[in-house]
């Protein structure tokens, strides 16, 4: 993700010289930020909101955490301007001391394998559906009569896209293709938002149970923080924030706080039209009516209500052709978008690796890293594989995105903050002020992180 920043920012910022880092207006800066947010937590936005249990509940947990989420932001930014590094380990090893620095490394890289986890779990879904859609239009078919062949399985096209595509992309050691591709998660997060309004209105009726604010679900604490792990996932771009302020023209810390807030406030906007839902009670809810909710970001919920998928492309049928579109713009960009997020996670390993071979061999040849480089790159995409493979939908990788996604959000974010009062020169009330803030965060964080793995170990014992 930080790649994913340092090279929008290197399109889209222009310096006065080739020698000169680039410069980064305020307009590109709110983009990039949007572009590292978007992509595909969208798809489990609707999914999410439903299972918190109702809209005053769901609204809350959201803005809540847009507090915590703009703070972590401008923490960042702080630590970083302090530090004077601009990358998130390195700004939180020079903070936090070393120990904490080989946390963050480990945390990033886990966390940069799941995503790879859930892209390859989205694509699948695609796919499958895709499988179903080109059925039909060549048979005439319906999707139960489709008969069952191990290549027409949608595991076996995914195997094959890893193999002959993913794979090819992912072996070089330095991936050229972001600069004309890591667009299109952006084009696919903003079609997606606007193709769930428009199929909404496009329905001749809305035969949608909403469950009221007093429902049961309302009254469970484990229903209500539910929606906490896809909010961290979806709202997951501060490990590139750093590369991003150390990019900017302007970089005092009042207007980091106005592109911080932007930002986020834009990242609402765009999930609630997907996700959120109404307070309405009644099953059948009219436009007209609609219109005068507390919110607008109805759609993804009451197309489908309480039958709404993990991933809401799922829920539409296979041969609806805007979805069709839908579907393949979030395949493609998901395709290239997978070798950059392995790129950043083999370039932790791999630095290990050659480290440690360093100090035992005292030289490291081109061809022992090129080996490393490929094995790693073998091992990633067949691990990330079989996982998804095997996971049912979305929503168990999303827990465990959002419990990782806790560290750099709160978690490291907080521990900055604590550390940085420690020597910076400040009167004794901001100090502790600060200082319990940072406190606060941390204990956040640390309780979604326990929140998100109980959530995903009970649903993985529920499986089996």
């Amino acid at each position: 993700m930080e790649e994913l920043a340092r090279e929008s920012i290197s399109l889209l910022a222009h310096s006065s010289s080739h020698a000169d880092p680039p410069r980064l207006g305020s307009f590109g800066a709110v983009f990039i930020m949007l572009k590292s947010a978007l992509g595909a937590g969208l798809l489990n936005f609707p999914w999410a909101f439903q299972k918190a249990g109702g809209v005053a509940t769901a609204t809350t947990v959201e803005l809540v955490s847009l507090v915590f989420l703009i703070s972590g932001l401008v923490i960042l930014g702080y630590a970083s301007s302090v530090s004077r590094q601009n990358t998130y380990q390195d700004v939180v090893r020079e903070v936090c001391g070393r120990a904490i620095g080989k946390l963050c490394e480990v945390c990033f890289c886990f966390n940069l394998f799941m995503i790879c986890v859930a892209f390859l779990v989205v694509v699948q879904d695609q796919l499958e559906k895709l499988c179903i859609s080109l059925y039909q239009s060549i048979t005439g078919s319906l999707e139960e009569e489709m008969p069952y062949h191990w290549y027409t399985d949608h595991r076996f096209a995914l195997f094959i896209m890893c193999l002959i595509i993913i794979l090819p992309l992912s072996i070089p050691k330095e991936i050229g293709i972001q600069k004309y591709t890591s667009v299109l998660g952006t084009l696919a997060a903003s079609y997606l938002c606007v193709a769930v309004i428009v199929k909404y209105y496009l329905m001749e009726s809305h035969p949608v149970l909403i469950p009221p604010d007093n429902s049961q679900g309302i009254n469970s604490w484990g229903s209500m923080f539910s929606v906490v792990p896809t909010i961290c996932f979806g709202f997951q771009c501060h490990e590139a924030c750093i590369a991003i302020y150390s990019s900017m023209e302007n970089q005092k810390l009042s207007h980091w706080v106005l592109i911080s807030v932007l930002s986020m406030i834009f990242c609402l906007v765009i999930y609630t039209l997907t996700g959120q839902f109404t307070s309405s009670m009644s099953t059948r809810v009219p436009p007209a009516n609609l219109l005068i909710t507390p919110t607008a970001g109805v759609y993804g919920f009451l197309t489908f209500g309480q039958e709404v998928a993990s991933d809401i492309l799922m829920s539409y049928p296979g041969s609806d052709v805007v979805i069709i579109i839908s579907r393949l713009l979030f395949g493609i960009s998901i395709v290239t978008i997978y070798p950059i997020i392995l790129l950043l996670g083999r370039s932790v390993i791999l630095n290990l690796v050659v480290r440690l071979q360093r100090n035992r061999r005292g030289v490291v040849t081109k061809s022992f890293e090129s080996r490393c480089r490929v094995i790693l790159t073998v091992i990633w995409i067949a691990v990330t594989l079989l996982i998804a493979m095997y996971v049912p939908d979305m929503s168990e990788v999303i827990s465990v995105i959002g419990g990782i996604s806790a560290f750099f959000i709160f978690i490291f974010p907080g521990l900055c903050l604590v550390f940085t009062m420690e020597t910076e020169a400040v009167t004794h009330t901001v100090r502790w002020s600060l200082t319990a803030w940072g406190v606060i965060t941390i204990v956040v964080g640390s309780f979604i992180f326990g929140q998100s793995t109980s959530i995903a170990l009970m649903e993985l014992l529920h499986k089996f």
